[in-house]
């Protein structure tokens, strides 16, 4: 696992990448969702609408969490994550060139798992308590993501 460059230090900052990792996990499983749906995948499309149902209740927690901060803007290059997409972002290409349902849940699950080591990262290395304790959360959030996809992985791979 790659580090970040610097913990992140204050509430702001953290609210500041919390907003963008859940507003394009939301936006990714909206395609998902489409995507599954166009197919006649009904089960995982309803599982990325889901999926991307939590991911915008979580953003609309954060906004009102941090209403009455200064949030910092950072241009997405800038951003602390542990690699060079955003946690929750799959690689757009893979999905688009995504063949298979299961291709697809392996991208969500991947950027569901960065998520997560990105919230843990932050929850072991910043200086601030409420950052830590704020990251925790995030982390155990994303890990709920994580047994869901896993378990839509098992249910969705054909028996061999």
């Amino acid at each position: 696992m790659e580090t970040m460059p610097r913990p992140i230090a204050t509430v702001e900052e953290f609210y500041a990448h919390a907003l963008a990792i859940e507003r394009e996990a939301a936006e990714r499983y909206e395609e998902f969702a489409a995507w599954f749906a166009s197919r006649g995948e009904d089960v995982l499309a309803g599982l990325c609408a889901n999926l991307a149902g939590f991911e915008r209740e979580h953003y609309g927690q954060l906004v009102r969490g941090c209403q009455a901060l200064a949030i910092p803007a950072i241009n997405p290059g800038d951003y602390l994550w542990l690699a060079d997409a955003p946690p929750e972002t799959g690689a757009r290409e893979l999905f688009y060139r995504a063949a298979k349902p299961q291709h697809l849940l392996e991208i969500a699950l991947e950027a569901e798992l960065r998520a997560r080591d990105f919230f843990v990262e932050v929850a072991r290395n910043s200086p601030t308590r409420t950052v830590r304790e704020l990251a925790a959360i995030m982390a155990a959030e994303e890990a709920e993501h994580i047994a869901w996809v896993t378990q839509a992985i098992e249910y969705h791979t054909p028996a061999a």
